[in-house]
């Protein structure tokens, strides 16, 4: 069955693509300049995506409400239920940091996402207005509610496609493990003042010189698989060519989004007779 879904959410690119790239466009243009407010959005600071935690507040406020709507505690459905739809608004701002940054296959399932929790978020505001009327009969906003939740589980269905399907918004190394071992670099020399990439066993690193000491990273971004070596290095941080987010050469640590997770960092040392090596530094504790 969720190949059949696949597939339809794929089908709908003809248009989502378009309107996708359109909200991005004016997205970003909100953004512009509000470097901090889209890392806060993103979740710089939390270490973690902040849109699927925040998810979870509509998601079991209009479970609820549905629940006391079907056992006809109205007041509480009601407060519930408008509880549920503010929240969705704050859901939407998160998930909008996080979607101006996708592109191909991931732009097109945030787009289907999106166009299905804004239906959703219309048919609660129907039957919140209905509530607000006063009617003795609360058949029309309870099916109005009903018709939103159905969207509110579609959509979220879509989300999570996005995320496990298409690894959208997802660490790149969180299956990477350290080890003790030293491993020889392709490269014997890196020249100072610019990003060198070299290979190191499976693993492909970021190398750059400062003086004597030779900094390194992972050289696939955390975010979305950038690579480091075609990046900038900006204040003591290497910058991703892609989306922009910049990581600490010293330590790896994501300083700007919308990558969310740090860079997986490595020390380098010579080896006698010529040549150099690395291996993965400890991740740090705080």
């Amino acid at each position: 069955m969720h190949r059949r879904v696949d597939r339809l959410i794929e089908a709908q690119e003809r248009w989502a693509k378009p309107v996708g790239q359109w909200n991005q466009r004016w997205i970003a243009a909100a953004f512009a300049g509000s470097g901090p407010l889209k890392d806060l959005l993103n979740g710089v600071w939390l270490g973690h995506p902040v849109h699927p935690a925040v998810t979870d507040v509509p998601v079991g406020a209009l479970t609820a409400g549905m629940l006391l709507d079907l056992t006809g505690q109205r007041r509480a459905a009601d407060v519930v239920t408008a509880t549920g739809v503010a929240a969705m608004v704050a859901s939407a701002v998160t998930g909008a940091a996080d979607a101006v940054d996708a592109h191909g296959r991931p732009q097109v399932q945030a787009t289907v996402h999106a166009s299905i929790m804004v239906g959703s978020l219309a048919a609660y505001l129907a039957s919140l207005a209905v509530r607000a009327a006063r009617p003795s009969s609360r058949t029309l906003a309870v099916s109005l509610a009903l018709l939103g939740y159905a969207g509110v589980a579609s959509g979220a269905y879509v989300g999570g496609e996005l995320v496990y399907g298409s690894g959208n918004m997802v660490d790149r190394h969180a299956w990477r493990t350290g080890g003790a071992r030293w491993r020889r670099l392709d490269v014997d020399e890196v020249p100072e003042g610019a990003p060198v990439q070299a290979r190191a066993g499976q693993d492909t690193l970021v190398l750059y010189r400062t003086g004597d000491a030779i900094h390194a990273l992972h050289d696939t971004c955390a975010h979305a698989g950038g690579p480091l070596s075609g990046g900038t290095v900006i204040d003591g941080c290497i910058e991703c060519p892609w989306h922009g987010s910049r990581f600490r050469l010293s330590d790896g640590r994501v300083v700007r989004g919308p990558a969310v997770y740090d860079q997986p960092a490595y020390e380098v040392r010579a080896i006698d007779g010529g040549g150099l090596e690395a291996r993965r530094l400890p991740e740090p504790l705080d």
